[in-house]
């Protein structure tokens, strides 16, 4: 069905196999390898070549020799393939120990190298976005570019907002000091942290904040509130330090704004995100408007609980902790789920396990959070930290699909075609979480355990929708601030705490604490206006997996097909074409909340 590739059986990856630390030699063997540092000078040597010959010359070619400005893109990507082998091979290292000074030091003088490559590269996409609209509407249908057409229109989209290449050498010079230093500081001063350890009931004591959160699904009323407020009490000592690191990346946006001329931050996200403001603020408004559905399901918790839900617990287990489960019957678990959907995909899947491209295990100074990362040309590593629960299977689910996504496109698009836009990006993820949901309910005969993985869907559901969409909320109200000037604790605390009000109503009580709880959330310190995009790519993968549940596997080709699309397409267009989801409908929007509805109805029958 996909490309070929041979079937392997999920038992093959056996426990026995299976490692929790990821293998990185499929980019480098290590910081001593020759072919780390011959890359390097490999690159610089090509880029100094690929000026010489095009730089000052990108107009004529387009004009008089179509086909040359195709092969100056082939050779493009060559060079954009290894400068992404070359930066991520340090970060992943250093994503999985922070305190890895070598790894650190490897970073910090790969993206130093690396800015400066990309200085000398920046003449190319500058010179393109100086062409005349039908010198580019040529180019898109000439026959030697027509993979790169959506690439094209994309550049010239952008042509108003373009800067002299000077100004965009100094710009990008500026960033290594700049925004995305402070960037840097967040994600390292964030994740060094030490906590108050909390000691369960069994004896176990907790002190990375990976086991932290964890702690948040725990039984004990006691060790949740003990588990957030560890948490918490870091982000409160810190809070002036995170509110001016985000106050100085906004305000660097802010800048950005008024050198482009785009009307704001949100326009200029909008922009790279092709996503129409009509469509961000039908998605905004849509959930806004439906915040009784989270209101709805935290009386029905605390009622059940014969308490009230406090924000520290929002992810309590309504009566008892599902049973633990183990890293090796996790990933057999995930790969049944997948292979029911299809053999291919799933045999995929095996081969993050066969290949040890997952790094699962708890680190004391392991990097927060989860993310898949890929790198054209190869596979992609995935990284979580898994505490043997079905919170941290799911996370594995959700990146695998990353995972996986990436392997479709890989298969059929260059570097340039490779990065879907981010609600195309996040559909995959989340319809794996939705097969592993549905194999779960069906395997499971225990009522409890029903109701447990129920609630578990519902609250992820309602982050997505709810939470998310109120981030983008929080980060309006930050960069419009911004545009006039420093942001402030009091300012930034008391937006968050204001719009968790509204989203939670009497439902749920806010502890004190919560005004901090901004912080935490890296999204909008490195990319604004990304979590929106959560809100919108679940609502694109509730649709689809509605189509599946209706059309069974005559809907997986044309699925398999958006995946493999990546950013060749426009992504509004490519949901249609293939999946024939629109997302501009009222009605997705609408048919996406009706499903969590009917979770909840699900959920109150089994009460």
């Amino acid at each position: 069905m996909a490309n070929g590739t041979a079937v392997v059986d999920s038992k093959n990856a056996s426990s026995a196999e299976r490692s929790q630390d990821w293998d990185l030699s499929a980019l480098y063997a290590s910081f001593d390898d020759p072919k780390f540092h011959s890359d390097l000078t490999a690159v610089q040597a090509q880029v100094a070549e690929f000026r010489d010959a095009y730089r000052g010359k990108v107009a004529a070619l387009a004009h008089d020799k179509p086909e040359a400005i195709a092969q100056a893109l082939t050779k493009l990507e060559a060079i954009y393939r290894t400068v992404d082998y070359l930066y991520s091979y340090p970060s992943l290292v250093f994503a999985a120990d922070t305190a890895d000074t070598a790894a650190q030091q490897a970073m910090d003088k790969m993206q130093k190298a690396l800015t400066a490559v990309q200085n000398e590269l920046l003449f190319f996409e500058l010179e393109l976005q100086g062409l005349d609209a039908e010198t580019i509407a040529a180019l898109q249908t000439h026959p030697s570019l027509s993979d790169y057409g959506h690439y094209l229109h994309n550049i010239g989209k952008f042509a108003p907002y373009r800067l002299d290449e000077t100004v965009e050498q100094v710009r990008n010079q500026d960033n290594l000091t700049g925004r995305r230093a402070f960037i840097q500081l967040h994600s390292e001063h964030s994740s060094q942290q030490t906590y108050e350890p909390v000691t369960t009931p069994d004896g176990t004591v907790a002190k990375t904040q990976a086991e932290l959160s964890a702690l948040m699904f725990q039984e004990n009323r006691e060790v949740r509130e003990k588990a957030y407020k560890s948490q918490h009490q870091v982000m409160e000592t810190h809070n002036s330090l995170y509110a001016y690191i985000l106050s100085a990346i906004a305000q660097d946006h802010a800048t950005e704004n008024r050198l482009r001329g785009y009307e704001s931050t949100l326009a200029k996200q909008l922009l790279g995100d092709e996503v129409p403001p009509e469509v961000f603020w039908a998605v905004i408004n849509g959930t806004k408007d439906r915040v009784d559905l989270w209101q709805k399901y935290y009386r029905l918790k605390g009622e059940a609980m014969g308490e009230k839900i406090r924000s520290c617990d929002i992810y309590a287990p309504w009566d008892t902790d599902p049973a633990p489960i183990p890293y090796d019957e996790g990933v057999d678990t995930l790969l049944d789920a997948l292979k029911r959907f299809d053999d291919v995909y799933a045999g995929r899947a095996i081969e993050f396990f066969t290949q040890n491209l997952v790094d699962a295990r708890v680190r004391p100074t392991k990097r927060g959070g989860a993310f898949c990362a890929y790198s054209p040309g190869k596979k992609s590593f995935l990284l979580l930290s898994y505490t043997n629960d079905y919170s941290s299977l799911f996370t594995l689910a959700h990146e695998m699909g990353h995972g996986l996504h990436f392997d479709w496109i890989d298969a059929k698009q260059s570097y340039l075609n490779s990065n879907p836009p981010m609600i195309l990006a996040e559909v995959a993820s989340t319809f794996n979480e939705l097969l592993l949901l549905d194999y779960l309910l069906e395997k499971e005969t225990d009522l409890d355990a029903q109701k447990a993985l129920l609630t578990r869907q519902i609250e992820d559901q309602l982050n997505l929708l709810f939470r998310q969409s109120t981030i983008s909320c929080l980060e309006s109200a930050i960069h419009e601030k911004a545009a006039e000037g420093r942001l402030d604790t009091s300012f930034v605390n008391e937006a968050w705490t204001g719009l968790y009000q509204e989203l939670c109503g009497d439902a749920v009580e806010l502890l004190p604490d919560h005004q901090y709880d901004w912080s935490r959330i890296g999204h909008i310190f490195f990319k604004p206006f990304y979590c929106y995009q959560y809100t919108a790519s679940n609502i694109v993968s509730l649709a689809c997996y509605q189509q599946y549940k209706k059309q069974g596997r005559d809907f997986i080709p044309g699925y398999l097909e958006l995946l493999a699309a990546g950013g060749s397409e426009n992504q509004i267009d490519a949901l249609r074409k293939y999946v024939g989801v629109d997302l501009a409908d009222p009605q997705t929007i609408a048919d996406a909340l009706a499903y969590v509805d009917g979770l909840m109805q699900r959920l109150e029958a089994a009460l």
